[in-house]
């Protein structure tokens, strides 16, 4: 089974991204998106940032994963 983290977008430097999950940032690679923007939400996996995604994307995953863990 494959994991992705939602993220949110802090800051972008040519194709790396500092992005924030929860509250732990961490820099993953930016170059499968372009012109990514801060504000922006994405979905990591394997330390790339591999699609764009919305707000409620993010919402629904937390819900999920609430769910799962309970």
């Amino acid at each position: 089974m494959c994991v992705g983290l939602s993220a949110k977008v802090v800051s972008v430097k040519g194709d790396v991204a500092l992005v924030d999950s929860s509250g732990a940032r961490r820099e993953v690679s930016a170059a499968l998106l372009d012109d990514l923007e801060p504000g922006e939400f994405v979905m990591v996996h394997a330390g790339a940032a591999i699609a764009r995604i919305t707000a409620d994307d993010i919402t629904e995953s937390e819900t999920l994963a609430k769910e799962y863990l309970s």
